[in-house]
Protein backbone atom coordinates (compact mmCIF):
# COMPACT_ATOMS: atom_id res chain seq x y z
CA UNK A 1 0.00 0.00 0.00
CA UNK A 2 1.35 3.42 -1.01
CA UNK A 3 1.69 5.82 1.90
CA UNK A 4 1.73 9.60 2.06
CA UNK A 5 5.25 10.81 2.97
CA UNK A 6 3.76 13.80 4.81
CA UNK A 7 1.30 11.77 6.89
CA UNK A 8 1.82 11.07 10.57
CA UNK A 9 2.28 7.29 10.75
CA UNK A 10 1.32 5.53 13.97
CA UNK A 11 1.81 1.82 14.64
CA UNK A 12 0.22 0.48 17.78
CA UNK A 13 -0.88 -2.56 19.72
CA UNK A 14 -4.46 -3.62 18.98
CA UNK A 15 -5.50 -3.00 22.58
CA UNK A 16 -4.76 0.70 22.08
CA UNK A 17 -6.92 1.17 18.98
CA UNK A 18 -9.68 3.25 20.54
CA UNK A 19 -7.58 5.55 22.79
CA UNK A 20 -5.08 6.18 19.98
CA UNK A 21 -7.91 7.22 17.63
CA UNK A 22 -9.36 9.55 20.27
CA UNK A 23 -5.95 11.18 20.82
CA UNK A 24 -5.68 11.73 17.06
CA UNK A 25 -8.98 13.63 17.14
CA UNK A 26 -7.42 15.92 19.75
CA UNK A 27 -4.40 16.46 17.49
CA UNK A 28 -6.74 17.30 14.60
CA UNK A 29 -8.16 20.18 16.63
CA UNK A 30 -4.78 21.88 16.07
CA UNK A 31 -4.00 20.41 12.64
CA UNK A 32 -7.37 19.78 10.95
CA UNK A 33 -5.80 18.94 7.58
CA UNK A 34 -3.18 16.54 8.94
CA UNK A 35 -3.21 13.12 7.33
CA UNK A 36 -2.74 10.25 9.76
CA UNK A 37 -2.02 6.65 8.81
CA UNK A 38 -2.87 4.08 11.49
CA UNK A 39 -1.73 0.49 11.57
CA UNK A 40 -1.98 -2.04 14.36
CA UNK A 41 -1.01 -5.60 15.28
CA UNK A 42 0.22 -7.59 18.26
CA UNK A 43 3.01 -5.69 20.01
CA UNK A 44 5.79 -8.10 19.07
CA UNK A 45 4.56 -8.11 15.47
CA UNK A 46 4.64 -4.28 15.50
CA UNK A 47 8.17 -4.20 16.85
CA UNK A 48 9.42 -6.76 14.34
CA UNK A 49 7.88 -4.74 11.50
CA UNK A 50 9.90 -1.68 12.56
CA UNK A 51 13.03 -3.78 12.95
CA UNK A 52 12.50 -5.08 9.42
CA UNK A 53 12.32 -1.59 7.95
CA UNK A 54 8.75 -0.31 8.36
CA UNK A 55 8.86 3.48 8.69
CA UNK A 56 6.55 4.94 11.33
CA UNK A 57 6.59 8.08 13.45
CA UNK A 58 5.08 6.69 16.65
CA UNK A 59 5.05 3.14 17.97
CA UNK A 60 2.91 2.32 21.02
CA UNK A 61 3.09 -1.18 22.50
CA UNK A 62 1.41 -3.17 25.27
CA UNK A 63 4.72 -4.18 26.88
CA UNK A 64 7.72 -1.91 27.39
CA UNK A 65 9.95 -5.00 27.46
CA UNK A 66 9.25 -5.52 23.75
CA UNK A 67 11.14 -2.29 23.13
CA UNK A 68 14.07 -3.62 25.13
CA UNK A 69 14.00 -7.02 23.44
CA UNK A 70 13.67 -5.91 19.82
CA UNK A 71 14.05 -2.16 19.24
CA UNK A 72 16.42 -0.51 21.74
CA UNK A 73 19.01 0.83 20.95
CA UNK A 74 19.19 0.17 17.21
CA UNK A 75 15.75 1.38 16.14
CA UNK A 76 14.59 3.60 19.02
CA UNK A 77 16.52 5.47 21.69
CA UNK A 78 14.20 4.75 24.60
CA UNK A 79 10.54 4.21 25.48
CA UNK A 80 8.15 5.85 27.93
CA UNK A 81 5.62 3.94 30.03
CA UNK A 82 2.26 5.72 29.96
CA UNK A 83 -0.40 3.27 31.22
CA UNK A 84 -1.07 0.03 33.07
CA UNK A 85 -3.78 -2.62 32.79
CA UNK A 86 -4.79 -6.03 34.16
CA UNK A 87 -5.79 -9.42 32.84
CA UNK A 88 -9.45 -10.49 33.07
CA UNK A 89 -11.62 -13.31 31.77
CA UNK A 90 -14.00 -11.72 29.26
CA UNK A 91 -17.14 -13.35 27.93
CA UNK A 92 -20.51 -12.63 26.36
CA UNK A 93 -23.98 -12.77 27.88
CA UNK A 94 -24.71 -15.80 25.68
CA UNK A 95 -21.48 -17.66 26.56
CA UNK A 96 -21.97 -21.20 27.84
CA UNK A 97 -22.32 -21.33 31.64
CA UNK A 98 -22.01 -17.54 31.94
CA UNK A 99 -24.75 -17.68 34.57
CA UNK A 100 -22.64 -19.79 36.91
CA UNK A 101 -19.03 -18.73 36.34
CA UNK A 102 -17.37 -16.47 38.93
CA UNK A 103 -13.99 -15.46 40.29
CA UNK A 104 -13.77 -18.62 42.41
CA UNK A 105 -14.84 -21.36 40.00
CA UNK A 106 -13.73 -20.04 36.59
CA UNK A 107 -11.14 -22.76 36.04
CA UNK A 108 -13.60 -25.53 36.91
CA UNK A 109 -16.23 -24.10 34.57
CA UNK A 110 -13.78 -23.76 31.67
CA UNK A 111 -12.34 -27.24 32.15
CA UNK A 112 -15.53 -29.00 33.23
CA UNK A 113 -17.71 -28.35 30.20
CA UNK A 114 -16.31 -29.84 26.97
CA UNK A 115 -18.58 -27.63 24.85
CA UNK A 116 -17.01 -24.41 26.15
CA UNK A 117 -14.59 -22.68 23.83
CA UNK A 118 -12.01 -20.43 25.50
CA UNK A 119 -9.12 -18.69 23.82
CA UNK A 120 -6.17 -16.37 24.13
CA UNK A 121 -4.05 -14.32 21.77
CA UNK A 122 -0.85 -15.70 20.25
CA UNK A 123 2.06 -15.40 22.70
CA UNK A 124 4.51 -15.22 19.79
CA UNK A 125 2.90 -12.03 18.47
CA UNK A 126 1.05 -10.40 21.33
CA UNK A 127 1.88 -9.73 25.00
CA UNK A 128 -1.71 -10.49 25.98
CA UNK A 129 -1.03 -14.04 24.84
CA UNK A 130 2.03 -14.63 26.95
CA UNK A 131 0.39 -12.82 29.85
CA UNK A 132 -2.48 -15.32 29.68
CA UNK A 133 0.07 -18.12 30.00
CA UNK A 134 1.68 -16.34 32.94
CA UNK A 135 -1.70 -15.90 34.61
CA UNK A 136 -2.33 -19.64 34.27
CA UNK A 137 1.05 -20.44 35.83
CA UNK A 138 0.43 -18.05 38.71
CA UNK A 139 -3.11 -19.38 39.20
CA UNK A 140 -1.75 -22.90 39.61
CA UNK A 141 0.37 -21.66 42.52
CA UNK A 142 -2.14 -19.23 43.99
CA UNK A 143 -5.01 -21.75 44.10
CA UNK A 144 -2.68 -24.68 44.93
CA UNK A 145 -3.98 -26.61 41.92
CA UNK A 146 -1.14 -28.77 40.56
CA UNK A 147 -1.51 -29.35 36.83
CA UNK A 148 -3.86 -26.38 36.31
CA UNK A 149 -1.53 -24.59 33.89
CA UNK A 150 -1.12 -27.62 31.65
CA UNK A 151 -4.82 -28.39 31.74
CA UNK A 152 -5.66 -24.85 30.63
CA UNK A 153 -2.95 -24.90 27.98
CA UNK A 154 -4.27 -28.20 26.63
CA UNK A 155 -7.85 -26.98 26.52
CA UNK A 156 -7.95 -23.71 24.57
CA UNK A 157 -9.79 -23.75 21.26
CA UNK A 158 -8.43 -20.75 19.35
CA UNK A 159 -5.39 -18.46 19.08
CA UNK A 160 -5.77 -14.91 17.78
CA UNK A 161 -3.07 -12.54 16.49
CA UNK A 162 -3.93 -9.80 18.98
CA UNK A 163 -6.17 -9.03 21.93
CA UNK A 164 -8.56 -6.99 19.79
CA UNK A 165 -9.19 -10.01 17.52
CA UNK A 166 -9.93 -12.05 20.63
CA UNK A 167 -12.54 -9.52 21.76
CA UNK A 168 -14.15 -9.45 18.32
CA UNK A 169 -14.38 -13.27 18.37
CA UNK A 170 -16.22 -13.04 21.68
CA UNK A 171 -18.65 -10.49 20.31
CA UNK A 172 -19.30 -12.65 17.23
CA UNK A 173 -19.95 -15.75 19.37
CA UNK A 174 -17.02 -17.71 17.93
CA UNK A 175 -15.73 -18.39 21.44
CA UNK A 176 -17.27 -18.31 24.91
CA UNK A 177 -14.41 -16.90 26.98
CA UNK A 178 -11.18 -15.02 26.35
CA UNK A 179 -8.22 -14.12 28.55
CA UNK A 180 -8.16 -10.43 27.82
CA UNK A 181 -7.09 -6.99 29.00
CA UNK A 182 -9.56 -5.18 31.23
CA UNK A 183 -9.29 -2.12 28.98
CA UNK A 184 -10.31 -4.04 25.87
CA UNK A 185 -13.22 -5.72 27.67
CA UNK A 186 -14.49 -2.31 28.77
CA UNK A 187 -14.01 -0.73 25.36
CA UNK A 188 -16.06 -3.55 23.81
CA UNK A 189 -18.66 -3.53 26.61
CA UNK A 190 -17.96 -7.18 27.38
CA UNK A 191 -18.76 -8.65 30.80
CA UNK A 192 -15.70 -9.99 32.59
CA UNK A 193 -14.42 -11.69 35.69
CA UNK A 194 -11.59 -10.07 37.61
CA UNK A 195 -8.76 -12.15 39.02
CA UNK A 196 -6.98 -11.56 42.34
CA UNK A 197 -4.22 -8.96 42.19
CA UNK A 198 -1.70 -11.71 42.95
CA UNK A 199 -2.24 -13.19 39.47
CA UNK A 200 -3.73 -10.47 37.24
CA UNK A 201 -0.36 -8.75 36.56
CA UNK A 202 -1.64 -5.33 37.62
CA UNK A 203 0.00 -4.55 40.94
CA UNK A 204 3.68 -3.57 41.37
CA UNK A 205 3.48 -4.79 44.96
CA UNK A 206 3.32 -8.35 43.60
CA UNK A 207 6.12 -7.94 41.06
CA UNK A 208 8.25 -10.59 42.77
CA UNK A 209 5.34 -13.02 42.75
CA UNK A 210 4.62 -12.33 39.07
CA UNK A 211 8.27 -13.06 38.29
CA UNK A 212 7.69 -16.70 39.20
CA UNK A 213 6.01 -17.07 35.80
CA UNK A 214 8.04 -17.47 32.62
CA UNK A 215 7.21 -17.93 28.94
CA UNK A 216 9.73 -18.87 26.26
CA UNK A 217 9.17 -17.60 22.73
CA UNK A 218 11.13 -17.48 19.50
CA UNK A 219 13.92 -14.91 19.66
CA UNK A 220 14.92 -12.24 17.19
CA UNK A 221 17.02 -14.64 15.13
CA UNK A 222 16.34 -18.23 13.97
CA UNK A 223 17.32 -20.75 16.60
CA UNK A 224 17.36 -18.24 19.43
CA UNK A 225 14.81 -18.16 22.23
CA UNK A 226 13.68 -15.29 24.43
CA UNK A 227 12.62 -15.75 28.04
CA UNK A 228 9.85 -13.43 29.20
CA UNK A 229 9.28 -13.20 32.94
CA UNK A 230 6.08 -12.17 34.64
CA UNK A 231 5.85 -8.48 35.51
CA UNK A 232 3.19 -5.80 36.03
CA UNK A 233 1.54 -4.79 32.75
CA UNK A 234 2.95 -1.54 31.39
CA UNK A 235 2.16 0.07 28.03
CA UNK A 236 4.91 2.18 26.43
CA UNK A 237 5.44 4.53 23.49
CA UNK A 238 8.40 5.78 21.46
CA UNK A 239 9.51 7.64 18.34
CA UNK A 240 11.60 5.46 16.01
CA UNK A 241 14.91 6.85 14.79
CA UNK A 242 13.76 6.76 11.17
CA UNK A 243 10.64 8.85 11.81
CA UNK A 244 9.99 11.52 9.19
CA UNK A 245 7.72 13.53 11.49
CA UNK A 246 9.52 13.70 14.81
CA UNK A 247 8.02 17.04 15.91
CA UNK A 248 4.45 15.95 15.15
CA UNK A 249 5.15 12.59 16.77
CA UNK A 250 6.29 14.36 19.92
CA UNK A 251 3.13 16.49 19.92
CA UNK A 252 1.03 13.35 19.65
CA UNK A 253 2.88 11.72 22.55
CA UNK A 254 2.39 14.87 24.63
CA UNK A 255 -1.35 14.55 24.04
CA UNK A 256 -1.31 10.85 24.92
CA UNK A 257 0.61 11.44 28.15
CA UNK A 258 -0.93 14.80 29.04
CA UNK A 259 -4.15 15.68 30.88
CA UNK A 260 -6.46 15.02 27.90
CA UNK A 261 -4.68 11.75 27.16
CA UNK A 262 -5.06 10.66 30.77
CA UNK A 263 -8.80 11.29 30.53
CA UNK A 264 -8.99 9.25 27.33
CA UNK A 265 -6.97 6.39 28.82
CA UNK A 266 -9.15 6.27 31.93
CA UNK A 267 -12.33 6.34 29.83
CA UNK A 268 -10.99 3.32 27.96
CA UNK A 269 -10.18 1.25 31.04
CA UNK A 270 -6.45 1.99 31.29
CA UNK A 271 -4.64 3.49 34.27
CA UNK A 272 -2.39 6.41 33.26
CA UNK A 273 1.12 6.49 34.71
Amino acid sequence: MKTDPNALKILHAGALRKPIKECIHTLWEKYPNLKVELDYAGSRACAKAVAEGKIVDVIALADYQVFNDILIPRFVETSFVFATDQMVLAFDEFSADSNKINDHNWMDVLLGNPTIKYARSDHRLDPCGYRALMLWQLAEQYYARPGLYQALENGWSNLYPKSLDLAVALMEGKIDYGFEYLSVARQMNLPYIQFPAQINLSDPRYADYYARAKVIIEGNYPGLETEIWGAPIEFAVSIPKNSNQKELAQEFIEILTGPRGEEILEENGLIPC
